[in-house]
């Protein structure tokens, strides 16, 4: 009988490793003579260097150099075209590339050393005379220098639907509002490091936290003129990352500018301050109007996004795309325009422009509710959409409404009270709230290899990355699944630039990708154990077809005739003791493009307000879910609970306070920087919807990852609207705002 991996909740395959400290991260690893780096980050925002002088550094015995833009080498990495794999349109950032700064925290020298501690003290040696000019870093100041951009990062807004502004003036009841967030920074447990490790003849080896080692690779190679054959980046764990780890960081830049002028290993290590130098999810300004006929009908919507980038790089996000996704509304106009300021380029962040739009959008339509006086959940059924309107095109499987059935049958919905405040516990408000959410459900050509031992152990790779999510674990059930065989006995290797050409970890689309590509390797390499089992002699699959064989418990066997079967191992002795192997490439399918694919979530919260603080607690969260087929039911529940956690901090707590006399961010720790605590998270319920999905890739799955998050955050606002009364539209929800 096959073994049925997927489906199944699985413990981690890595998980061992992990907590026995014998999984290796990128700042873990040895190198012989290896040298440590520190970098020195600039104290303005704008302006020149008009002196630094690095002589007390260079003084001490054991500091190798001190790399400024005044002895940098001069590479091709000024040519301004060469763009990594997640880059925005525009001239990326180069560091110590001239006297100029363009951020507060820019890194303008890297001090090299024997230790890190020497190096770190030698750091504080190197004086700097600064030329200063304005600088702008205030968004909601400068929204009159917006401007649409020439080019998009992600798709552009969508074009207007019918007439909005003038179905808006005829709606019976209306909303004209504006949202805001702050900027959030990422904050993974591991931060960013690199080893760059020279060797004769010029070729590296690098250990880069990064979620696509070939990005790096590729970075690495046109950036320092090496032949991409000649760079090998190795990431095997990654401690988190949550988008920060898709572009190469400027460790990585600098480790291997300095080992290849000192030819030595050098590794550099961002500290914890550090990590606010460099991307951020973007300080957004969101301006809502809605239109609804008195029986609750959506009329028209207009959602206008106003975000901050850097000078040098156009950064947006799918902000304005949800009022198309999620409602059904034929008088829509959206647009998103940027303000340039001097700051660090923003970077994509879990759920990048969900997590922003949603919140937003969500927030809006539960006050249009309470305009109508209508329950928030049954104005949202009643604007239910069958179909994607901003590309008039059916889903390929839809279960939101399940979700929302589900979700509040176990949340007990059905019990709320409409009035605000009308729910209490002594001296604490008790509020309910709701929304829905959605990320698009994307496959991206992915290559894996597999190769089946004499022993009949299996081992595939591809150069995928694990930040945390479950990618080897998940791997692993897939390959065991197709080839029948123990779990045990199959091994999946990834995070090295030298396997099959593998997307960024990102976008929720690793399973639907890589996911694709290890069940089309495993098939293939089914076909090749097929066409060895007929040359054998009186072999039974002699004119077997590859659709009429099955392979379980480690044997191929003729599907309608179990008992006609081989073991793979007798199968293998024809190959003279030598491993058989396969590589595939699996793209997306054609009929995918005639059909748009989400994961949907609909959220359920209660929040309990203390009515003389304003103190907020989210004491109950259940999130239904609906993504296709869910691999790994254990692994997957986690991605769920991780993004109910962010969206607590999200509504209640993350804020990067940006000085606007400085140009700094000053909440650059975990002191300052609030993230929930163990304190803050109560009882939180999962439920993944069943839903088929024979179109959205060969495996059926949708991806977690984001959609878990997009509607905790406004179902929490929601929840303290109802708690309180009071609409709070700028996150975060702090007691002075409800005070």
């Amino acid at each position: 009988m096959k073994e049925n991996y997927t489906g199944t909740p699985t413990n981690r395959v890595d998980g061992k490793a992990k907590v026995t400290g014998e999984a290796k991260y990128a700042a873990e690893f040895e190198a012989p003579g290896l040298l440590h780096g520190v970098v020195v980050n600039s104290a303005i925002a704008k302006g020149k260097i008009k002196r630094i002088d690095t002589s007390a550094a260079l003084q001490l015995d054991g500091v190798h150099q001190v790399f400024t833009h005044e002895n940098r080498p001069g590479y091709s990495w000024f040519d301004k075209h060469h763009q990594d794999e997640d880059a925005p349109p525009g001239s990326p950032f180069r560091p110590l590339g001239s006297d100029e700064i363009k951020f507060s925290m820019q890194p303008i020298a890297l001090v090299v050393a024997d230790t890190f501690e020497l190096a770190r003290y030698a750091a504080l040696l190197v004086q700097v005379e600064y030329e200063t000019e304005p600088h702008e870093t205030n968004l909601e100041a400068n929204l009159d220098q917006a401007y649409k951009p020439k080019k998009y990062k992600s798709p552009p807004p969508s074009s207007p639907r019918g007439d909005a502004a003038q179905a808006f003036e005829r709606s019976a009841v209306k909303l004209e509002e504006a949202y805001a967030h702050p900027a959030h920074h990422h904050n993974p447990m591991e931060m960013h490091a690199s080893i760059a490790i020279w060797h004769e003849g010029g070729k590296l080896t690098v250990y880069d936290k990064i979620q696509g080692v070939q990005n790096s690779q590729k970075y690495i190679s046109t950036a320092f003129g090496i032949p991409q054959e000649d760079v090998q980046v190795i990431s095997p764990y990654v401690g988190g990352a949550f988008g920060s780890g898709l572009r190469p960081q400027y460790q990585l830049f600098l480790s291997v500018l300095a080992a290849r002028e000192l030819k030595r290993a050098v590794k550099v290590v961002l500290t914890r301050q550090q990590m606010f130098s460099f991307g951020h999810r973007p300080h957004t300004i969101q301006k809502l109007a809605i239109g609804a006929s008195e029986e609750g009908k959506l009329q028209a919507i207009t959602h206008h996004a106003f975000a901050e980038t850097s000078r040098f790089e156009d950064y947006n996000e799918d902000v304005v795309i949800w009022p198309g996704v999620l409602y059904d509304c034929h008088n829509v106009e959206v647009s998103h325009q940027l303000v340039g300021l001097d700051v660090y380029t923003p970077l994509d962040m879990r759920a990048p422009g969900g997590t922003t739009g949603t919140f937003a959008l969500e927030c809006a339509i539960d006050e249009m509710a309470y305009k109508l006086n209508m329950d928030p959940l049954e104005f949202r059924l009643k604007n239910y959409s069958e179909k994607d309107l901003n590309e008039d095109k059916p889903h390929s499987s839809k279960e939101l409404k399940e979700c929302y059935r589900q979700g509040a049958e176990k949340f007990g919905w059905a019990n709320r009270m409409m009035e605000p405040r009308s729910m209490k516990e002594g001296h604490q408000l008790i509020g309910w709230g709701v929304a829905h959410g959605a990320w698009e459900a994307q496959q991206q050509e992915a290559s894996a290899k597999a190769v089946l031992s004499p022993e009949g152990k299996l081992k595939v790779s591809s150069a995928t990355a694990d930040i945390g999510t479950g990618t080897y674990t998940v791997m692993t059930q897939i390959a065991a699944e197709t080839m029948g065989l123990p779990l045990e006995d199959v091994t999946f290797e990834l995070g090295d630039s030298t396997m099959p050409k593998s997307p960024l970890e990102g976008g929720s689309w690793t399973v639907s990708s890589v996911g694709s590509a290890v069940k089309l390797v495993c098939e293939k390499l089914q076909e090749e154990l097929l066409k060895m089992a007929q040359n054998m002699k009186n072999s039974p699959f002699s004119e077997a077809k590859p659709e009429e064989v099955s392979f379980a418990n480690g044997q191929m066997f003729l599907t309608h005739a179990p008992a006609t079967s081989l073991p793979l191992t007798a199968i293998l002795e024809q190959h003279e003791g030598e491993p058989i192997e396969a590589e595939a490439s699996q793209k997306p399918d054609k009929e995918q493009k005639n059909y748009s694919s989400y994961s949907h979530s609909a959220t359920f919260v209660e929040v309990q307000v203390d009515e003389e603080l304003g103190t907020v607690k989210v004491t109950r969260i259940v999130t239904a879910v609906a993504a296709g087929r869910i691999i790994n039911p254990k692994t997957g529940r986690s991605q769920i609970l991780g993004g109910s956690v962010w969206g607590i901090g999200v509504a209640l707590e993350e804020h990067t306070v940006l000085d606007h006399q400085l140009g700094r961010f000053m909440t650059h720790d975990l002191d300052k920087y609030h993230l929930p605590v163990n304190a803050d998270v109560h009882e939180t319920d999962v439920i993944f919807v069943e839903e088929k999905d024979d179109i959205v890739n060969p495996l059926g799955a949708k991806g977690l990852g984001e959609v878990g998050i997009v509607s905790v955050a406004p179902a929490i606002c929601n929840a303290v609207f109802h708690a309180t009364g009071k609409r709070i539209r700028e996150l975060p929800i702090t007691l002075d705002k409800l005070l």
